[in-house]
């Protein structure tokens, strides 16, 4: 039998007593001294709790009415919200006030949803390969998270794109581990500079939406150390996330959320991970076997099947299931990543004051850094002030630009552009920020002839442009969660919109608003193709400015564009959406060969290769020279701008050994974002992260970096653009898990 909510919050509120006493002075409170450290408060703060009062930590509500259960939101949560877990105000522990997600502050379902700050996707952001930038996207977006009241963000998607079809892969980081974990990492930094909790997410191998509650992923262990948990792990190292959210699937036959190898054995005792894991909402199966496997806290407990961490949960304490050492530790790391994220020190209230104007120009940077020019023929951008005649086609590109779907989708202040476009629930509605290209476009060229057509009809968007100087096509993709794209092609007929298009005007741009990579039928007929990603609350004028050369394209691709499905490891997707309920395996026998080093293997060709990205100006490498020194190896170079007009590079070194054996020819082992004027010069040096040159051995749970000859190339890109190299004599070495040399 289904309790209804109110029932049930009553009746754990009855077991589970909020107010024990009158709040104890300070001096009953050591665990409020901020001079001891976050472990000794969080100790002495769960001490003094009874079993009731910890077990009220580990049990998460969703933060708005749940319809399919007929559950009414949780007292004290902050309305449409993801996720409220009440705090203890006799210890003084204020509440968790939870938000979504990665890109802004989301609210659920509602006719007057909170309007806030949207960040470009995850991609754009990786695609900025700027962990500075990376930091300040995630301190914007923190800041108005603390301004509306809450104190956690569900941040930190670090899921690698291993198929390009995700419907989430606008929400994470890439197919690079390195890149995506580094990302990744500063963001989550970034948030948590706000005394918020944020989380790395989606642990693990969450990597398609199609049958995701389902599906069962095998793949060698060494495999995903080296790929998908190794961008997790450095994501945690260089963030020191609070919490970790885990996933869906099942990994080996066992749910991510109740799975003893990767909570216990990897996260918390491999990596040392002192933070929580908390259930992502629904994926809570268990009550012993997920509490005594790593699970810390059931979140939005209205989505799962029973509230195993409520009276099941003291239950199975009580009877010795699950020890009462445990249910110490469960609420220990709770408490402890908010007193070591400032979440006690600093209470969050909501109404706080929001610098739309500022934050938006963060957005912006980040779209304009983001956005990587694929291809430019004949130089056709930068688009000159002075042109007469401008075709703006489709995308909507009159009014606003699009942004993806499901529970990161943050709304836009002055509302969506293009209301009641389909789906208009979950994981909808489809949402245009409202910036104008259009708009933003006129504004750089007022004396220009600026005509636009909504694409619908190719033949007179094919008219239209042949009557212009340039035609601009906006072609979009929206994706969302729980759904992956059916195909690589752009949807609604749109591949013949930009054929009919560039076969009347020859001087044809495309600006891509996708969630991924797409393939292009008709690239060969387009000089130029702009990715612009889903942009952001700016994306318009950010967009503008890069067309017209107010800014220089510095984005660089953070995943290859295959030229079709065939290419992929899985030419198509395992499971079948029509069927939601079959649980199937999914096999990843690339194991980390994952996006440009399947590519090398294989040796296939991509439409455009990971690390491409073109400028309006160009670069040259000089005086690469590689030595060990302090046990790293260190790579060295200089980096000129030989052209026109300041822009910045993305030099990129990869690592190929000459005698050992990688899952692949090679691997990108460091980067670095420069800033140069016309003619100016840099000295770079790149230490490269030791784990990038070893192979993990799962018995020993050690790094072994083999001795021999190793390439060193400096290039544009993964296809060797521009390439240089130089070969280094590397010592043998033994690391351990966590990448220290072993003594």
């Amino acid at each position: 039998m289904r309790l209804r909510h109110f029932t049930l919050v009553a009746a754990l509120t009855a077991a589970f007593p909020l107010f024990a006493t009158a709040a104890d002075t300070p001096a009953q409170q050591p665990w409020m001294n901020r001079s001891l450290s976050a472990d000794q408060r969080a100790e002495l703060a769960v001490k003094a709790m009874t079993r009731q009062e910890k077990l009220r930590w580990v049990f998460g509500y969703f933060g708005t009415a749940f319809a399919p259960k007929g559950t009414t939101p949780p007292k004290g949560s902050i309305p449409f919200s993801a996720g409220f877990v009440p705090g203890n105000p006799r210890l003084g522990l204020p509440d968790l006030q939870e938000t979504d997600a990665g890109l802004g502050v989301a609210t659920q379902a509602t006719p007057t949803p909170r309007e806030r700050t949207q960040l470009p996707s995850g991609l754009a952001t990786a695609s900025t390969w700027d962990t500075q930038m990376a930091y300040a996207g995630g301190a914007m977006i923190g800041s108005e998270a603390r301004a509306s009241g809450f104190n956690v963000m569900l941040a930190g998607g670090v899921n690698l794109m291993r198929d390009p079809r995700n419907g989430r892969n606008f929400e994470y980081a890439g197919e690079d581990p390195l890149l995506a974990g580094t990302i990744v990492g500063h963001a989550v930094k970034g948030i948590e500079s706000n005394h918020v909790i944020s989380t790395v997410k989606h642990y693990a191998l969450n990597d398609q939406e199609t049958g995701r509650n389902e599906l069962d992923v095998r793949i060698d262990k060494a495999a995903s150390r080296m790929s998908d948990l190794l961008a997790m792990q450095l994501a945690l190292e260089q963030s020191d996330a609070g919490s970790v959210m885990c996933s869906y699937n099942r990994v080996y036959g066992t749910y991510a959320c109740e799975n003893d190898y990767l909570l216990n054995e990897v996260l918390k005792k491999d990596w040392g991970f002192k933070g929580y894991v908390m259930s992502d909402w629904g994926a809570t199966h268990s009550t012993a076997e997920a509490a005594n496997h790593g699970l810390d806290r059931q979140s939005g407990q209205e989505f799962d099947k029973s509230p195993y961490f409520g009276g099941a949960l003291e239950e199975a304490v009580k009877n010795g299931h699950v020890s009462e050492a445990r249910l110490d530790d469960m609420a220990t790391r709770i408490v402890r990543a908010m007193f070591a994220k400032g979440v006690v020190d600093n209470p969050v209230a909501q109404g706080g004051a929001i610098d739309f104007a500022k934050n938006g120009a963060v957005s912006r940077a980040t779209a304009e850094e983001g956005a990587v020019l694929l291809k430019n023929d004949n130089h056709v951008l930068p688009l000159s002030k002075d042109v007469k005649t401008i075709a703006i086609i489709g995308g909507h590109a009159d009014v606003g630009v699009l942004s993806g779907g499901g529970s990161s989708q943050v709304y836009p202040v002055g509302g969506n552009a293009v209301p009641g476009l389909e789906p208009k629930v979950w994981p909808g509605p489809v949402v245009y920020h409202p910036s104008s290209p259009l708009r933003a476009i006129k504004a750089l060229a007022p004396d220009a002839k600026v005509v636009y057509d909504d694409g619908l009809d190719p033949a007179r968007a094919a008219r239209v442009a042949a009557q212009a100087d340039v035609a601009l096509v906006f072609a979009t993709q929206w994706i969302g969660e729980a759904n992956d794209a059916t195909s690589l092609a752009l949807p609604d007929n749109q591949d013949k919109l930009i054929d009919s298009v560039a076969g009347a005007n020859a001087r044809t741009v495309v600006v891509l608003e996708t969630g991924g990579p797409v393939a292009m039928p008709w690239v060969a007929k387009t000089p130029a193709v702009l990715e612009a990603w889903y942009p952001g609350t700016s994306g318009g004028e950010a967009i503008a400015r890069v067309l017209f050369g107010v800014v220089n394209p510095g984005g660089h691709l953070p995943a290859t564009f295959p030229v079709s499905e065939e290419q992929l490891p899985r030419p198509k997707l395992d499971g079948d959406p029509k069927q939601p309920d079959q649980q199937f395996t999914v096999e990843y026998k690339e194991g980390a060969a994952v996006g440009y080093k399947w590519f090398d293997k294989q040796g296939l060709t991509p439409l455009f290769p990971f690390g491409h990205g073109l400028s309006y100006t160009t670069f040259s490498y000089a005086g690469l020279a590689s030595q060990v020194k302090d046990g790293r190896l260190h790579v060295r170079f200089k980096v000129t701008n030989t052209g026109n007009v300041a822009g910045k590079d993305v030099p990129q070194v990869y690592v190929s050994p000459l005698s050992a054996k990688w899952e692949a020819p090679k691997r990108l082992a460091g980067w670095d974002k420069v800033a140069l004027q016309p003619g100016e010069s840099k000295e770079v040096d790149v230490v490269v992260e030791p784990r990038i040159l070893g192979m993990f051995d799962e018995k020993s749970k050690t790094w072994r970096i083999a001795k021999g000859k190793y390439k060193v190339v400096l290039a544009e890109d993964a296809a060797g653009k521009n390439a240089t190299s130089v070969t280094v004599d590397l010592p043998a070495s033994t690391l351990d898990v966590r990448g220290r040399v072993r003594r």
